[in-house]
């Protein structure tokens, strides 16, 4: 995978104390395809243009604070592409004829840019490439790289810096790769990619007219909650809209709330302490069959969702369909036990004295348990 440099634009970033006017960017120099293949620039974006490019990710991501994003840009019904504005912008840098429209477009992306919150000093570069063995449009790359004050030595307009490897590390760089590549041979024109640091929103902030589809714990989280409502309104023989009270905020009163028990108002409050805790605790409230049909009802969605949680010091990892299949849960004189089944072991390296174990059955390990917390019980 070879991108073949068109145009690229390289702009410097500079924020001095705080307010709008500490901050201000210089527009260094933009190159033609001929000047970049002579430009020490070469040996170094040739690679990063690649490593985005092959950079995977998913429209659903598998957290909230992945650092690659599938962005959407965003319109409203009926409408085209076109009526999105940072989709214009884009496509005035992408089909730009020549060194001066490009640096003309860069600059109107630069001024958008720098009204951010998030702007920090540092390069910005913009790119158009084309990937020849595959398409005839080419791609728009956005490069944000931050400086270290120690290392980063800008020259003059001419020659950019002394030496590109001192000034940007890669693995600091940010980036947007537009049009989104799902795979190889294939364009996604509503779609663009981008990737930046998991606790910042360099570019979410920028992209005013791009969304982002919602992780997967968010959407489990939704359908967990949904199932909550609809158990609430069966416990307690209420309209399932009316469970919709959960939505109201903790320190607001809940509408129409003398109209219900006062069991339904407090079992509503427990459960919405349980979902906004961040470390949550074992419920104890549904049977196994209920948690079963509703961890299939998720699975069917996301076979691939996982399962985490920690008994005590000790962290299970699996997956959500392996519930009630291979991971089970109970209880035993008070205490929690949490059975694993499955057709075979294996260990990392470093020899342990239990690999060598002959299994007893499972019968009388139940035994020998319940003998031992009885006795602890007893103690």
């Amino acid at each position: 995978m070879k991108f073949a440099i068109q145009y690229l634009s390289f702009f410097v970033i500079q924020t001095e104390g705080e307010g709008a006017e500490a901050k201000r960017y210089k527009h260094y120099q933009t190159l033609s395809h001929e000047e970049y293949q002579d430009s020490e620039l070469k040996g170094f974006l040739d690679s990063e243009f690649k490593r985005i490019a092959k950079r995977k990710a998913e429209i659903n991501p598998i957290s909230e604070q992945v650092p690659t994003k599938i962005g959407r840009f965003i319109v409203e019904p009926g409408h085209e592409l076109t009526s999105n504005p940072n989709y214009n912008l884009f496509q005035r840098l992408r089909t730009a004829t020549d060194k001066q429209s490009f640096h003309n477009s860069g600059d109107d992306l630069l001024r958008i840019y720098m009204d951010t919150n998030s702007v920090r000093g540092g390069a910005f570069v913009l790119a158009l490439a084309k990937l020849n063995e595959l398409f005839d449009e080419p791609f728009l790359f956005l490069l944000k790289c931050d400086f270290e004050s120690k290392i980063a030595r800008i020259s003059d307009e001419k020659s950019l810096i002394a030496r590109v490897e001192m000034a940007i590390n890669a693995r600091n760089i940010k980036s947007i790769q537009y049009p989104h590549m799902p795979e190889e041979g294939m364009l996604e024109e509503w779609e663009l990619k981008i990737h930046q640091a998991s606790h910042a929103r360099y570019f979410e902030d920028f992209l005013k007219y791009v969304s982002y589809e919602k992780s997967k714990p968010e959407i489990v989280n939704e359908q967990v909650m949904g199932m909550v409502q609809e158990y609430m309104a069966s416990k307690w023989d209420i309209p399932f809209d009316d469970a919709a009270f959960a939505e109201v905020p903790a320190d607001e009163p809940y509408p129409n709330a003398h109209q219900h028990p006062e069991g339904l108002l407090q079992e509503k409050q427990q459960f919405d302490v349980w979902a906004a805790s961040e470390k949550r605790e074992l419920q104890e409230k549904w049977s196994h069959e209920h948690v079963l049909e509703a961890t299939s009802r998720i699975v069917e969605q996301q076979p691939e969702l996982e399962l985490k949680f920690k008994l005590d010091d000790i962290t299970v990892k699996a997956q959500m369909a392996d519930y009630g299949e291979r991971i089970h849960v109970a209880r035993m004189n008070g205490r929690y036990v949490v059975l694993i089944e499955g057709d075979m072991f294996q260990f990392d390296k470093g020899v342990s004295p239990i690999e060598l174990l002959q299994p007893e059955e499972l019968g009388e390990l139940l035994r020998r348990i319940e003998g031992r917390t009885r006795y602890e019980a007893d103690e």
